[in-house]
C-alpha cells in the first residue's frame, strides 16, 4: 500500500501514443508516496513509447494495432481493477495536466467524499484555463458544451471535457462503461453514465500546459467528438424518458467473481446522491 493511502491501492493509468518524448518528465513528478502501482497502456505507438516506460519500470501493457482513445482507457480500468486497484487516477502522460495534483484527485476518493473526481480547468473561475494557454476558441467550445451538459445531466460542473480523472473501484465496477465508444467520446459518456446512476462527483482545481509535445485533439476529430457528446446527451434524454432504451445507461448485472469482489472491495456502507432524472 501506498505510504499515504495505506488502506486503499492507488493505481496512475497513462493512456499513451507516441509519449517518447514527455514520459520521464511526467513520472518524475508524480508523488510517489501516493501511488501504489504506474500502468502505461501504448496504443500502438510508433516512437519508443514502450522502451521508456520499461526503463522507467513502469508496468507495460502494449496495443497490437491503434484501437482509439477510449479503447486504451478501458484497457487501463480493466488491467488496474484486475490487480486489485481501489483508486484509478487517469494522468496523460504528454505532460499537460500537473502530476503533483494527485493527492487532491485522490482524497475525495478515500475520504468517501466522491467516486469520480475531475481536475477541472475552470476552476476557480473560467480565466484560470486561459491563464494556463487554453486556445480561445477551445474556451469557448468547452464552455459552450458544458453548460449543454449540465442541463442534460442535472449538475452544475465548471468543466466536462477534463482528462485528468480519478475514479474508484466502486465506480469502475458498476457503471457499464465497456459499452463506450472506442473513440474520444468515451470520457462525455463515462460522466453521463456516473450522473445518471447517482455517483457522486467532486471536481478539484487543475493547471494545465500547452506545448508542442502536448497532445490536442485536432480540428476534425474535435468536431466529430462535439456531435458525438451531444448525441450521447440525447440518448441519455430518450433513456431517462423511456422512449428509447440505451444499454450505456442500464446498470450492469455484475458475474459471480465480479460481485464477490465488489463486496470485498467497497462494501463500505456509503450512501451515493441519487440524480438520475
Amino acid at each position: 500500500m501506498s505510504i499515504a493511502t495505506p488502506d486503499h491501492r492507488v493505481f496512475v493509468v497513462m493512456p499513451a501514443h507516441n509519449a517518447a518524448r514527455t514520459l520521464e518528465d511526467t513520472v518524475g513528478a508524480i508523488p510517489r508516496e501516493w501511488v501504489d502501482e504506474l500502468v502505461l497502456v501504448d496504443d500502438s505507438s510508433t516512437d519508443d513509447t514502450i522502451a521508456v516506460a520499461e526503463r522507467l519500470g513502469i508496468t507495460t501493457v502494449w496495443h497490437p494495432h491503434n484501437a482509439g482513445y477510449g479503447a486504451n482507457q478501458k484497457t487501463c480500468y480493466l488491467h488496474a481493477l484486475q490487480q486489485g486497484a481501489d483508486v484509478v487516477v487517469m494522468l496523460h502522460p504528454d505532460g499537460q495536466y500537473a502530476p503533483d495534483l494527485i493527492p487532491s484527485m485522490v482524497r475525495p476518493i478515500v475520504d468517501g467524499e466522491a467516486d469520480l473526481v475531475l481536475g477541472s480547468r475552470f476552476l476557480p473561475d473560467g480565466q484560470s484555463a486561459l491563464d494556463g494557454g487554453m486556445p480561445r476558441y477551445k474556451w469557448w467550445a468547452n464552455r459552450g458544451l458544458t453548460t449543454i451538459q449540465n442541463r442534460m445531466m442535472g449538475t452544475d460542473l465548471a468543466e466536462c471535457h477534463t482528462g485528468y480523472r480519478a475514479y474508484s473501484r466502486r465506480l469502475l465496477m458498476e457503471l457499464p462503461w465497456l459499452r463506450n465508444s472506442i473513440g474520444f467520446s468515451f470520457d462525455s459518456e463515462l460522466l453521463y453514465q456516473a450522473a445518471h446512476l447517482g455517483f457522486p462527483i467532486a471536481e478539484v482545481p487543475c493547471r494545465t500546459r500547452y506545448f508542442d509535445d502536448a497532445s490536442s485533439i485536432k480540428l476534425r476529430p474535435a468536431s466529430i467528438y462535439a456531435v458525438k457528446t451531444l448525441w450521447a446527451g440525447v440518448r441519455l434524454w430518450l433513456h431517462r424518458l423511456r422512449i428509447v432504451r440505451d444499454a450505456r445507461f442500464t446498470p450492469p448485472t455484475l458475474s459471480a467473481g465480479a460481485r464477490g469482489t465488489a463486496v470485498d472491495t467497497i462494501g463500505d456502507g456509503r450512501a451515493t446522491a441519487d440524480t438520475r432524472r
